[in-house]
């Protein structure tokens, strides 16, 4: 088993005309994978989504920021929720874990059809005003052309989306990793003609992460001879934020009325985080003790 931490690399090319990310997210799906036990199409697929998550995070420029990634679909998965931040945290879940196996070619795992066909919704929080909300129909459902899709439409930024995860055959996360590769409104027409050439003769991401090759690599493969400046590198993890004050903060959202019934049929109120899976129970004393609280 490979023991090289998760991370994130940013860059530029072609002077600043270009500018792009990279990541190994191996060990925060392999987290993932641990915690929903998901089966091999919907590892691979939530992996995408959380590995171009953790790149868009690391986009935004607030230490408060936050983005969410919501796919919706008609497929077995049903959908997918994946939140990230600023400093390289991410977490995520499927409405459904556990799909039969599906393959698009030997080795080669299905991603789209089980998500089907749907929506990516974006919503980014940047802590200060209200948060932005964009939504774009799947165009396929394999996550790293949908993203392309969504940076083209709804940021007019014309990207290059590579998402990859390894799944072995005992279902646990041999390698995840990607890349970003974006254009800025200055790039030149030879440049672009430059970077769409790299990209046709590059190996599938999933074959360069199969070879060991880290973040930086993975660039300077793709980018390296258009003058590819490494500028900065990011830990990323696997991280539910979670607590039982923010559960009770939720419950304490819900009707005074429907609390107090779940007070008098001696009831407690179970709550379980669908991100990490923790279960918090409020007992019919705490709940009462919330309640008083609340009046005062």
């Amino acid at each position: 088993m490979n023991s090289m931490e998760d991370y994130l690399v940013r860059g530029t090319a072609a002077e600043g005309r270009i500018r792009a990310f990279a990541v190994r997210s191996t060990e925060m799906i392999r987290t993932m994978q641990e915690i929903h036990q998901t089966s091999p199409n919907v590892t691979a697929g939530l992996g995408r989504l959380m590995t171009g998550a953790a790149m868009m995070g690391a986009m935004m420029k607030d230490e408060n920021a936050r983005l969410t990634l919501s796919i919706r679909g008609d497929g077995p998965v049903q959908g997918m929720t994946v939140t990230a931040d600023s400093h390289g945290f991410v977490k995520g879940f499927a409405n459904v874990k556990r799909v039969p196996l599906t393959l698009l070619g030997p080795g080669k795992l299905d991603v789209g059809g089980p998500i089907g066909y749907g929506t990516l919704t974006v919503i980014r929080e940047d802590g200060i005003g209200e948060p932005y909300s964009s939504q774009v129909n799947l165009l396929t459902g394999e996550i790293g052309d949908d993203l392309t899709y969504y940076f083209a439409t709804s940021e007019q930024t014309p990207s290059a989306v590579g998402l990859g995860v390894l799944v072995d055959t005992d279902e646990t996360v041999k390698d995840a990793g990607g890349f970003i590769i974006q254009l800025m409104p200055d790039v030149l027409e030879e440049e672009i003609t430059a970077l769409e050439e790299a990209l046709k003769n590059a190996a599938p991401i999933s074959e360069l992460i199969d070879q060991g090759m880290t973040p930086e690599d993975i660039l300077t493969k793709i980018i390296g001879n258009m003058g590819f400046e490494l500028l900065e590198k990011q830990p990323i993890a696997w991280k539910c934020d979670c607590s039982e004050e923010r559960v009770a903060h939720a419950i304490m959202s819900i009707p005074k009325s429907d609390i107090q019934e779940m007070i008098d049929d001696g009831k407690p109120a179970e709550v379980k985080c669908h991100f990490c899976e923790k279960n918090y129970v409020f007992t019919t004393e705490k709940l009462k003790e919330m309640l008083a609280s609340s009046a005062k």
